[in-house]
């Protein structure tokens, strides 16, 4: 399966910017990188489970956030995240 991996970790602390560098760090090891924060990776279920599992034990869920976008023919999951949730909830009414 085709994921898009996007995440914004804090650093504006010596911790945060060695929590950067390890999620980077482990991205590439499963993907390519395209952009500063984010990853093109085609995966396996147990891949992206394994992944999943890493990648959570690395971040604060307080400050940091990591996104999984599930292209192709896995468009039914779209999107899961992990840590601190910013995305818009598009079933939920918009007022401007």
């Amino acid at each position: 399966m085709l994921i898009l991996i996007t995440y914004d970790v804090e650093t504006t602390t010596v911790e945060g910017r060695k929590r950067l560098r390890q999620v980077a760090r482990e991205c590439v090891n499963y993907g390519h990188r395209v952009q500063n924060s984010v990853f093109e990776c085609v995966l396996t279920e147990a891949q992206f489970i394994v992944l999943r599992e890493k990648l959570k034990k690395l971040i604060d869920n307080s400050t940091d956030s990591i996104r999984f976008y599930f292209l192709g023919n896995n468009w039914e999951r779209h999107i899961e995240s992990i840590g601190l949730d910013r995305s818009l909830d598009t079933n939920s009414a918009l007022i401007i």
